[in-house]
């Protein structure tokens, strides 16, 4: 079977970015911890899925994918100074989430979901970076196709709830938060 619309794949990857030498593995899925998905659902970038699209079970791959491709270029202006007070709950501050590096959920002043990561914590405010953490990245992906089959009726199915309730979707690494 070859990878196309609807069909559940298994890949086994390495992800790399960065340029010449100064490449630095970011994530890698293993045939014992693969990454799984339905092809053609909105689950992994566009990008990604041209590049395997068509492939069979044990087709190896190699492709880059340029950041306006992926997650775009890194911006500036998503890094923000916020008041610390807005991460109060019940009058206090939670030091355990309010570390440098940590990925914080927050929501805009529309209802939009975010995800920050804490770049710094000072004494009235807090600097989030809003960018994806692999903006402005060139990402270099590497690795097999483990397996392709149709996904069942109901795994198509579940994958509709889980958006329409809010999940997260577009993600290659499948948690909510690294991605």
């Amino acid at each position: 079977m070859k990878i196309t619309t609807n069909m559940y794949v298994t890949l086994s990857y390495d992800l790399t970015v960065g340029e010449g030498d100064e490449k630095e593995l970011m994530e890698q899925t293993t045939v014992e911890e693969p990454l799984e998905f339905i092809f053609g659902n909105n689950m992994m970038l566009d990008s990604f899925e041209k590049e395997i699209e068509g492939l069979g079970e044990g087709d190896e791959f190699s492709f880059n994918i340029a950041p306006e491709e992926a997650y775009g270029e890194y911006d500036d202006t998503m890094v923000l100074d916020l008041p610390k007070n807005i991460f109060e709950i019940d009058g206090k501050i939670d030091d355990e989430v309010l570390i440098e590096g940590n990925t914080v959920p927050m929501m805009d002043n529309q209802g939009n979901r975010l995800m920050g990561s804490v770049v710094a914590v000072k004494d009235e405010s807090v600097t989030m970076d809003f960018n994806h953490p692999l903006a402005g990245e060139q990402m270099f992906f590497a690795g097999k196709v483990i397996s392709v089959r149709e996904a069942s009726a109901q795994e198509i199915a579940a994958l509709f709830s889980s958006q329409s309730g809010g999940g997260c979707s577009g993600c290659s690494s499948g948690n909510c938060g690294d991605c």
